[in-house]
């Protein structure tokens, strides 16, 4: 008896799966699954939640931020962020204080793994859009996420 009934249910494993290949096929016109990648790279829209690169967010000001307080790159597993910093007189205060210098990533390093935008209690660092990253030389997956000259916004405590 077992043997007839593990056939019954093999055949009918297998019809469950040809019928939601054939709904696919039959209503493909209606929700294409498929992206038409290099025809529609002026309209194509990542999903919120996707991974491409991580970046630096500048306000229209040059300002972030990054406050260089290194919690990003402690938290990364194998060193993609390199935060070069010195200490500079603050002008409101008068104190010294930390001031970045170049907040360099390794996107070639890169896991994709979010420990750093997770660690950053400032949220200085997201994730971007930004997929089409082939080259041809290795060093020009290497960044700086800090803009020439960009300051910390004002308000922005470690």
């Amino acid at each position: 008896m077992g043997y007839f009934s593990n056939i019954y249910k093999g055949i009918k494993s297998l019809l469950t799966g040809m019928g939601v290949t054939g709904k696919y096929f039959l209503n493909s016109r209606k929700g294409a699954i498929t992206q038409q990648y290099p025809d529609n790279r002026d309209t194509l829209k990542m999903f919120d939640r996707f991974r491409g690169e991580v970046i630096m967010p500048h306000d229209e000001n040059n300002e972030h931020a990054c406050t260089g307080c290194q919690k990003c790159e402690i938290a990364c597993p194998n060193g993609t962020i390199e935060i070069i910093w010195d200490r500079g007189i603050d002008e409101a205060t008068g104190k010294k204080k930390k001031k970045i210098d170049h907040f360099v990533y390794h996107l070639s390093m890169c896991t994709m793994c979010g420990l750093c935008i997770d660690a950053c209690p400032t949220q200085a660092i997201v994730w971007g859009q930004n997929f089409e990253n082939s080259v041809y030389d290795r060093t020009q997956l290497t960044r700086v996420l800090n803009k020439p000259g960009s300051k910390v916004r004002a308000g922005v405590e470690d």
